[in-house]
């Protein structure tokens, strides 16, 4: 018996069988052998009614713009495949990051302070050979997941929205002036549900069958493995960890870590950036890793732990993100689009640092009927901030039989982080929010080379001049569109004389030279 079957055997709930079920999946994405799915179709004959403004497909983040849609008065209906509710573990993120919540009047004060049920302080970023780094309020917030989706379905259905559960999506069909939303009732599997609505929210995540289909096949430029627990028995630590590495490379890549205080124990995470090569390792081998090197990295026998949970899963990243959907009237949100960076897990803070812009964004464009395929794909405008961080992954991983230095990546990070430090808190704290500032990346460059040319050479032929050039077009950008924020507060109070359809364009491109600078940090 391995030490992985050992452990979750002992873990409430089939988790060993969750983590060969996700293995599998994880086996088709580098097979490539999933069939490309036929989930949205065209139809010329336009809908005699729509019951609905929006119809959202998938509950667990789609509650969240949905909700805040439903305040602003629209109709909306939300799918979800199951029951909507929470997860046990936590969800990490920054407090400041929850002033989302009370600018679209979701939560009340007292209802985010009852939603965070860990805080902790400070965290760590630590490499070995170099003294650690400690940062405060970044991720140091754990919010309670099922407390928060309650409160925000009660609200929800306050303010009029229509929730099915057990409803899993089937089918779009668009016509000329709506969509025909197809879906299975769970409760009667023979009984199909029909939804029609002016516009279609795919919330469904990475792999949702529309945007599978929109990608047409395509092969992931890059994943991130994660595995992890939350357990018991620790010794005594409130701190968290957001960024660890204690190991050379091995299996062809670089282990990285997280740690976090939890309500009902500590979470810890191991993770590493690969790409989907077939020759790739499984989740159930990363997971006996992580096992085997838990307690070096927490200073704790397995033993003495009590397993509460297992968590694993994949996360695979496009350079063609955000992406753009071929379609009209369909817009990806959340994991869906891709507005996430490479070096993130996505989930609920990538959703919750878009909530404003896409729920103003999308109130714009059902008041102006700007629902056509290019209009929408102005709500996932490119965004250099997030494109410049490709590099940054592929500095991290190696491809399969790449020839590096075992110690290079860790070397190079610990320099960097090191730099980073010495510039100070504007320069770091947003980089470990994924955020990337054209001003502190070219401090820590210029600092970097200077400090360090040596590394810097190494890492040249590691992540190959073709990325490094196609690097710097987004770096560039980065930088143009710093300098154009100003001019679209400048020219803001002259917009509202245009109409509707032209404020919407107008808000959108401000919009995009804000978030792809990073400018809404």
């Amino acid at each position: 018996m391995s030490l992985t079957e050992k452990i979750l055997s002992q873990v409430p709930g089939d988790a060993l069988g969750g983590l060969r079920k996700v293995d599998r999946l994880w086996e088709n994405l580098k097979q490539n052998t999933a069939p490309t799915p036929a989930a949205v179709k065209h139809s010329q004959q336009p809908l005699e009614t729509l019951d609905f403004d929006i119809v959202i497909s998938g509950g667990t983040l789609g509650i969240l713009i949905g909700t805040a849609l439903a305040v602003r008065g629209w109709r909306v209906a939300l799918l979800e495949r199951g029951i909507l509710r929470g997860r046990e573990q936590e969800w990490n993120i920054s407090r400041k990051e929850l002033d989302a919540f009370l600018e679209l009047n979701l939560l009340s004060v007292e209802e985010i302070d009852k939603a965070i049920a860990t805080e902790y302080n400070p965290a760590r970023i630590s490499f070995t050979n170099t003294p650690d780094i400690w940062i405060r309020d970044v991720l140091n917030i754990g919010i309670d997941p099922i407390y928060l989706l309650e409160t925000l379905k009660h609200k929800f259905l306050h303010f009029g929205g229509k929730l099915f559960e057990n409803t899993p999506f089937k089918t779009a069909t668009i016509h000329p002036n709506g969509v025909i939303v197809e879906s299975e009732n769970t409760d009667s599997p023979n009984v199909n549900t029909s939804f029609t609505t002016r516009l279609l929210l795919d919330a469904m995540g990475y792999f949702s069958p529309i945007v599978r289909q929109a990608r047409q096949g395509k092969k992931p430029d890059a994943v991130c493995l994660v595995v992890g627990s939350c357990a018991q028995g620790y010794p005594k630590n409130d701190t968290g960890d957001i960024f660890a590495s204690f190991t050379p490379m091995q299996n062809q890549c670089q282990y990285f870590w997280e740690a976090f205080p939890a309500r009902d124990g500590r979470t810890t995470y191991l993770f590493t950036y690969i790409d989907a090569d077939t020759k790739r390792f499984s989740l159930e081998t990363l997971f006996e890793d992580y096992l085997r090197l838990l307690p070096e990295y927490q200073n704790v026998e397995l033993e003495q732990l009590k397993f509460q949970r297992a968590l694993y899963g994949f996360f695979p990243c496009y350079r063609q993100s955000p992406l753009k959907m071929p379609w009209n009237r369909i817009l990806p949100v959340g994991d869906s689009s891709g507005s996430q960076s490479p070096l993130s897990f996505g989930g609920f803070g990538a959703m919750v640092r878009h909530l404003k812009r896409l729920t103003l964004g999308i109130d714009e464009a059902l008041t102006s009927e700007s629902l056509d395929k290019n209009s929408l794909a102005l709500l996932q405008p490119y965004q250099p901030n997030l494109s410049v961080t490709w590099l940054f992954q592929r500095s991290m991983s190696a491809a399969i039989n790449q020839k590096i230095d075992p110690n290079q990546i860790n070397q190079l990070l610990a320099a960097v982080f090191g730099i980073m430090e010495e510039l100070g808190e504007p320069v770091l704290k947003p980089f470990l929010q994924d955020i990337v500032l054209f001003p502190a990346l070219s401090q820590t460059l210029f600092k970097t080379a200077i400090s360090h040319p040596g590394l810097v050479m190494k890492i040249i032929p590691q992540v190959g001049i073709a990325n490094l050039l196609d690097w710097m077009v987004h770096y560039v950008n980065l930088g143009i569109y710093t300098g154009l924020q100003p001019l679209g507060k400048a020219v803001e109070p002259q917009v509202k004389n245009l109409g509707t359809q032209q404020q919407y364009y107008f808000h959108r491109l401000v919009e995009a030279w804000k978030y792809g600078a990073g400018g809404d940090y």
